[in-house]
């Protein structure tokens, strides 16, 4: 029997395919946090928003499809405490928690949600990614946009036009990307 032919394993997500232990995951969640950082650098300032469009999002879904919930987590974290330690690899080039830090926590959160689920089979197929990157991108708009309501002291209705609105384009455009990534890798890889 070919390895075309035996269905994916329940429970396993594009890292575990990867021979190794500790050091591994070690070199994982490094490589996730340095991915998240990367592509936080395109960043496309939006005319009356203090949130840029960003690679970030895209990344940091990746990075929670194929490492799974707990790597992506420590990856994420990483990543946010680097940043806030002075790490220069926020949108831009920031650091530190300024206003649209909240996406950043969300992107925590989303993470750990969105590799849980690639876990269950969630990056599988193109329906099933769909769900998981809008879930996934849900997730850090609900912690991102109140946060940044809260930082700027901006009324709700505000919060989603400075912080929502503008990027669901780009959020749809990053959702079709990763449909066609993801159920493609576990294609090639004989896992679908």
């Amino acid at each position: 029997m070919s390895t075309a032919a035996v269905p994916a394993r329940s429970g396993v997500v594009l890292a575990d395919l990867i021979p190794g232990t500790r050091a591994r995951d070690l070199a994982l969640v490094a490589g996730g946090a340095a991915l998240t950082g990367l592509a936080a650098q395109l960043a496309v300032p939006v005319p009356g928003s203090p949130v840029p469009v960003t690679g970030q999002t895209f990344a940091v879904l990746l990075v929670g499809s194929a490492l799974g919930a707990g790597r992506a987590l420590a990856a994420l974290a990483l990543y946010a405490l680097a940043g806030l330690a002075g790490v220069p690899w926020f949108q831009g080039g920031t650091h530190g928690a300024g206003a649209s830090f909240g996406y950043i926590l969300g992107m925590l959160l989303a993470a750990t949600v969105v590799g849980a689920l690639a876990r269950r089979g969630g990056d599988r197929t193109v329906l099933r990614t769909a769900g998981t990157m809008v879930l996934g991108s849900a997730i850090i708009y609900a912690v991102g946009v109140p946060y940044l309501a809260l930082a700027l002291d901006m009324s709700a209705s505000a919060a989603l036009a400075a912080g929502l609105v503008p990027f669901l384009i780009g959020d749809a455009v990053k959702a079709a990307l990763a449909m066609g990534a993801l159920p493609t890798a576990w294609k090639l890889l004989g896992r679908d």
